[in-house]
């Protein structure tokens, strides 16, 4: 490398470091990219974009039955799933060019290696390479979480990573795990006739969403003849001649074995902070995550961590703005926040219906002891969904019972991941739901669901 010394020196090129990268050179810190892997992260090769595409062949796929219904004669006999994973493979490819592009359209240096911290300032690379940077942003990401007993071998025993690579389609599949990278394989096999079989530890799939947007995901799942099993405690797994075999345990304490081709096990995800040398240089860790402060801080000067290696939502959009105000904070600009609002955090599930959310869930509220009221306007009052046959769903709305001010808002339905954005850019904006009301929304349109949720908060929604 002809140059030693830069700016800013970030370790890893996914949705975190690759953003903060362009975002540094426009404010025009010198800046460096290395990655041991591809450009775009765990997100653009084998994350969010590969399975998006997967997402959307499914969908495809499910619709088939439009296609009879208008008479047409459909030959399934020669469907290949091999080809719809390289449809998925050819999006993560021309996904990691573009990054590439973006980094070089902008100035920015990329190197491939193994970067390890091994000074306040300085990062080594491949063991050999020294190379020195007034501040360093650490943006590893993170891979699947292993559990003992259930480790990967990706072939019978899958992570999300290895469901990606699958050219062939099993028989049957069981997921261990209902969250959003769960549910989200679980609509893609089901739809491409796979038989799914989800287990849950806690009491409904979706965990961390509300509960009535939830019930409209598992009605349309079961409806499609997803088996999921909530409630439920995985032990003892086996693998066989044919597959393998689990022990599962019920909330009250029945007994049984699953059997299956395969199990995806989807129960999050484990930070890559290992051997990035922070324990030498006094950087502290909290099972696993770096511990960051204002503007994403370690406690060492000079060095800031952002993305699935810390303690918030392990999401890609949430990488990417961290990474924003770290680097603003560095180039002596004045971010609008210190760190992000965790109730300004939109949350994304990609199946269909889908789910779009921000801010605490009923449940949340009620723990958190916030004072609160909500309206739920059905899909089915929108004539758009009704035209499109997309007709299950909700827009629901939580607000405070003297202000009316928003505090959470959620999405359950066709396009709902899109939708949600603009009740989360009210709440920021600290509109109010009259604003959503009042605002001309275009008929027919699925947002128009939006607009009379926000009438319901102020008593005059008009088509229900």
């Amino acid at each position: 490398m002809a140059e030693q010394n830069y700016d800013l020196v970030i370790i890893g090129a996914g949705p975190g470091g690759y953003v903060s990268a362009i975002r540094a050179s426009q404010l025009g810190l010198k800046t460096l990219v290395i990655e041991k892997d591809q450009p775009g992260g765990v997100c653009g090769n084998w994350g969010c974009i590969p399975s998006k595409s997967l997402l959307h062949q499914a969908e495809l796929f499910h619709d088939i039955k439009n296609l009879e219904y208008m008479g047409l004669h459909i030959d399934k006999s020669g469907f290949n799933y091999e080809k719809v994973q390289q449809k998925s493979r050819k999006a993560a490819l021309k996904s990691g060019k573009g990054v590439s592009g973006l980094l070089k359209k902008n100035g920015i240096e990329y190197l491939t290696g193994d970067a390890v911290l091994s000074g306040p300032k300085e990062v080594t690379v491949d063991g050999k390479d020294k190379i020195r940077g007034k501040f360093i942003l650490v943006a590893a990401g993170s891979s699947p979480r292993v559990i003992p007993g259930f480790e990967y071998d990706e072939e019978k025993v899958l992570s999300s990573t290895g469901i990606l690579k699958l050219t062939a389609l099993p028989k049957s599949l069981l997921i261990l795990g209902a969250g959003a990278i769960g549910m989200e394989f679980a609509y893609v096999m089901n739809a491409f006739g796979v038989e799914v079989t989800i287990i849950e530890m806690m009491d409904h799939i979706l965990p961390i969403e509300d509960a009535e947007v939830v019930k409209v995901v598992e009605a349309e799942f079961k409806k499609n003849g997803v088996k999921m099993l909530v409630s439920t405690k995985a032990s003892n797994l086996e693998k066989t001649k044919d597959g393998i075999t689990l022990d599962i345990e019920s909330k009250d304490g029945k007994k049984d074995t699953l059997k299956a081709e395969k199990i995806l096990v989807a129960v999050g995800r484990t930070p890559n902070s290992q051997g990035l040398g922070l324990e030498s240089l006094g950087i502290k860790t909290e099972k696993g995550f770096i511990k960051v402060g204002d503007y994403y801080q370690t406690d060492i000067p000079g060095i800031f961590a952002i993305g699935d290696v810390i303690a918030s939502p392990l999401l890609a959009h949430v990488a990417s703005k961290e990474g924003e105000v770290a680097v603003e904070f560095m180039a002596g600009q004045a971010p609008r926040e210190k760190r992000l609002d965790p109730d300004l955090i939109p949350g994304a599930t990609y199946t269909e219906p889908g789910v779009g959310s921000f801010g605490p869930s009923e449940e949340k509220a009620k723990e958190r002891g916030i004072a609160y009221e909500k309206y739920v306007f059905p899909y089915a009052g929108a004539g758009k969904t009704n035209s499109i046959e997309k007709p299950n769903g909700l827009v629901k709305i939580l607000f405070n019972p003297k202000t009316k001010e928003i505090i959470s808002g959620h999405v359950v339905g066709y396009q709902a991941t899109e939708l949600i954005h603009e009740i989360l850019l009210a709440k920021k904006a600290e509109l109010l739901p009259e604003d959503i009301a009042t605002m001309v929304h275009a008929h027919p349109t699925i947002s128009e669901a939006v607009m009379e949720a926000a009438r319901g908060v102020e008593g005059w929604a008009i088509h229900v």
